[in-house]
């Protein structure tokens, strides 16, 4: 994908398709994976490290709200899924991580920086309307009310 193609991923943009397994083996494809409301992709750096491990379960405890909104949330990195399944049974997280090992779907939601010659993960989150367009894109951890908010305005 080229860099001019990533930098228009923003609100109203659609979403790139895709086409991952999740920690169980799993296939799971954008359509498949989009909610009654829509659907939340954190891309994070690493399984069972300190900054990954606050984001995700901060969404675990927020769990009943992203399903009350009818939204369903999924998790994506590099790590294999015996890597995924020991986060998530460690830390009881309701919902599936995704393997995307070559880093493509990473790279494709821009979710990817290299640095001194490492593809690495860029904390980033995407919110997905029912309809595959992007409502919500942001680098970093930002509050979960604030993706909630989002999903509430359409």
């Amino acid at each position: 994908m080229s860099p001019s193609s990533v930098l228009r991923l923003q609100p109203g943009s659609k979403a790139p398709d895709f086409t991952l397994l999740d920690d169980q083996g799993n296939d799971v494809s954008l359509t498949s994976a989009i909610g009654p409301k829509g659907l939340v992709l954190i891309f994070y750096p690493g399984d069972l490290s300190p900054g990954c491990t606050v984001q995700l379960c901060s969404i675990r405890d927020d769990w009943s709200k992203f399903q009350q909104a009818g939204i369903t949330v999924y998790g994506i990195n590099h790590a294999d899924a015996d890597s995924h399944r020991l986060f998530r049974t460690t830390h009881s997280l309701p919902f599936p991580l995704l393997v995307d090992t070559d880093r493509e779907i990473s790279k494709a939601y821009g979710a990817l920086h290299s640095f001194l010659g490492f593809h690495l993960i860029k904390r980033t989150v995407v919110g997905i309307d029912n309809q595959g367009k992007i409502l919500f894109y942001m680098h970093g951890m930002p509050k979960d009310s604030d993706i909630l908010k989002t999903f509430s305005l359409t």
